[in-house]
């Protein structure tokens, strides 16, 4: 499972004209669901991302959490994150989970977060073209993989 996670301080998803979710001061969280991925892989990517420390304590330091400022979750299905580009110029994603199962782990994904954390979790749309507008801040964006690969 991948995330790439970017501090915001605001963001939404739109689908046709309307709304999906939006937040504003915390994470987006664009998620891949890898084919080999497990419960384990739903459980350590949640917890690292929810205990995350990349906001700015009084000091200027990154030492808070998104769940420390009260802040807000976006996740959004991003299969594309298992994209290989390793040979030739056209992206492979025979690692992608297929989009049955990673429906359902994208599911359990946001569920975890939202029954083990006090925080408001918004999605966008699964499988839909989808219009993400992300308001960086810093800019901060980190890569997270739950096999440790990078």
């Amino acid at each position: 499972m991948r995330a790439v996670v970017q501090r915001v301080t605001q963001s939404k998803v739109t689908v046709g004209q309307e709304t999906a979710g939006s937040i504003q001061k915390g994470l987006v969280v664009l998620l891949g669901i890898g084919r080999e991925d497990t419960q384990s892989d739903i459980e350590y990517l949640a917890n690292k991302i929810a205990n995350l420390r990349v906001f700015e304590d009084e000091n200027g330091k990154m030492n808070l959490s998104v769940l420390d400022i009260k802040g807000e979750l976006l996740v959004v299905s991003q299969f594309t994150l298992f994209g290989d580009c390793r040979k030739g110029n056209r992206p492979s994603f025979t690692s992608a989970a297929a989009p049955d199962e990673a429906n359902r782990m994208y599911r359990e994904f946001v569920n975890y977060l939202r029954q083990n954390y006090p925080i408001n979790v918004e999605e966008g749309v699964f499988q839909a073209s989808m219009l993400v507008e992300i308001h960086n801040d810093g800019p901060v964006t980190i890569l997270l993989d739950s096999r440790k690969t990078f």
